[in-house]
């Protein structure tokens, strides 16, 4: 049975309240990124985008997809990933760089650094919950499509909490109305469950063309 928007909200609020540590997240660390949501700012100031676009928004992943307007040629796309975030800080920042834009729908990435800075699957599905409430609160049916948590060569010690991560959003995700779950972590591992090196640049964490490439298949169907 689909839930009112109202009603989702409620669901969703508590949810994200009953862990402390996600509320607590919101209130912390995330004013280290003011700089770059300023940057954000100024440049809508200096030529405000037009509502309806689609919203990347998110940590590097995003943030180093330079081509993503020119990669969905047909889509009106708008990119405001700041590298090195976690989900708790999409949210913190919300009311400044998601509701303001009046997004289509909001394509987000973000929970590889939740996962690398010591956060539990759990606490990662929390955040993710709280930035849910937080983006229904003013748009409650904009469309939310969360791309899974990427496997990468330097993090696949913590590919098991990634993945248990991933499970628990994807359920979620399935359960309510207007939210997406992307799987583009299953095309990125190779036949003995590694992520695949020749998606990486040398760090081995962030993407290269072909990563990109792989990424722009997997999403493009999802767009509306």
């Amino acid at each position: 049975m689909k839930l009112s928007a109202a009603r989702f909200i409620l669901v969703v609020l508590c949810l994200a309240l009953a862990s402390p540590f996600a509320a607590a997240q919101l209130q912390t660390g995330s004013a280290i990124w003011e700089q770059d949501i300023r940057k954000f700012e100024a440049a809508d100031k200096a030529n405000p985008p037009q509502p309806g676009a689609i919203l990347f928004i998110g940590s590097s992943s995003i943030e180093h997809w330079k081509d993503v307007a020119s990669d969905f040629p047909d889509k009106r796309v708008l990119n405001r990933g700041f590298g090195g975030s976690r989900i708790a800080d999409s949210t913190y920042y919300a009311g400044r760089i998601v509701v303001p834009y009046k997004p289509r729908m909001i394509v987000f990435y973000a929970g590889d650094n939740d996962v690398n800075d010591g956060h539990t699957a759990r606490q990662v599905f929390d955040d993710y919950v709280a930035f849910v409430a937080r983006v229904r609160k003013d748009l409650p049916k904009t469309p939310v499509a969360f791309i899974s948590i990427k496997p990468s060569p330097s993090r696949a010690a913590l590919w098991p909490v990634m993945r248990e991560a991933n499970a628990k959003i994807r359920a979620f995700a399935a359960a309510h109305p207007h939210l997406v779950y992307i799987d583009v972590a299953s095309r990125m591992l190779d036949a003995s469950g590694q992520p695949r090196e020749e998606l990486f640049v040398a760090d081995r964490l962030h993407m290269n063309r072909a990563g990109y490439d792989l990424w722009r298949g997997i999403i493009a169907p999802f767009l509306p």
